[in-house]
């Protein structure tokens, strides 16, 4: 299973309000690189952000909710 990001967040709080928004709608759901961008002021930034990523197979489902709900996918 590849993992595809349909959504970056600048901060922590957003990246895991969509995370559960995904889980809530029945997606398995990764957060990656939030920890990373915790660890360092500006890190986040360098990094291109907090990455919310599901599996391949339910990508344009995930970013068909996301976009239904007013959130800027990749």
């Amino acid at each position: 299973m590849e993992l595809k990001t349909v959504f970056r967040a600048f901060n922590s709080a957003e990246a895991q309000l969509v995370r559960s928004q995904l889980e809530a709608a029945g997606f398995t759901v990764f957060v990656a690189d939030e920890t990373s961008a915790l660890s360092m002021e500006g890190y986040v930034l360098g990094a291109g952000g907090i990455r919310v990523q599901v599996p391949d197979d339910r990508e344009a489902e995930a970013k068909a909710l996301l976009k239904s709900c007013g959130y800027p996918v990749e």
